[in-house]
């Protein structure tokens, strides 16, 4: 490995490369090659994550601190049930405020692996997945995150007007998924209300009531007169 361009130093200092220049075992080979063409490198430990990448023709490394309002063992555990949401902050001294992402995690049940969506960088393809599940409880979880990331964009908005446009480009993805989802939440609550309608109706309906006690009635009777004619043989 050449490493006269490298930044050694801060590589070794985080684990990324060892005393003798190799890389941690940590690593496989795909991820090296990837991280010295410029990929990120993600490292979970409870709820803090760092991201190190390579910048300015691979002599300086970029490192950035992020926070979660979840641990990442919590988070990987209960995906098995249902998506988890979380929070993710930027914790670097370079960081503003506005450094601020919303994730979700699903649990592929094919792999057995638990896939991180961002709201922004994947929302066609989290809204897809989530809306393929025909689950009102689920599509009305994702429809309250989506106003959370919403409203606080609408308010960074007004905090950085000289980042306006790229906090708007944001929030336009997040509201067209907002309404998509929203519209399919209406037509599957619909469905799901009108079905129940149905099946009340079958039970409660005034003639089949009615046509059941008249049966029952009718039955009662016949009895009556099958005991009489019994009675009268006698």
């Amino acid at each position: 490995m050449n490493s006269n361009t490298l930044p050694t130093d801060e590589l070794k200092k985080y684990g990324i490369i060892n005393e003798e220049l190799s890389f941690s075992k940590k690593l496989n080979a795909d991820d090296v090659q990837k991280f010295l063409q410029g990929y990120t490198i993600v490292a979970d430990h409870d709820k803090n994550r760092a991201t190190f990448q390579l910048t300015d023709n691979n002599t300086k490394l970029k490192v950035i601190f992020l926070e979660r309002d979840k641990s990442i063992s919590d988070i990987l555990e209960n995906s098995k049930n249902n998506i988890q949401y979380t929070d993710v902050k930027n914790v670097s001294k370079s960081a503003n405020e506005l450094s601020f992402e919303k994730k979700a995690f699903i649990f592929d049940k094919e792999t057995e692996k638990v896939i991180e969506f961002d709201f922004i960088k994947n929302a066609r393809e989290l809204t897809a997945i989530i809306a393929d599940q025909k689950n009102t409880e689920e599509l009305n979880r994702y429809i309250a995150e989506l106003l959370k990331l919403k409203s606080f964009l609408q308010d960074k908005i007004v905090q950085f007007p000289e980042m306006a446009k790229e906090i708007t480009n944001d929030l336009n993805i997040v509201s067209k998924e907002f309404n998509t989802v929203a519209g399919i939440y209406e037509k599957q609550n619909h469905s799901q209300k009108q079905e129940k309608s149905n099946v009340q109706l079958n039970v409660n309906d005034p003639d089949v009531y009615q046509y059941a006690n008249q049966r029952r009635d009718d039955e009662q009777e016949h009895d009556k007169e099958v005991e009489k004619s019994r009675k009268f043989r006698r």
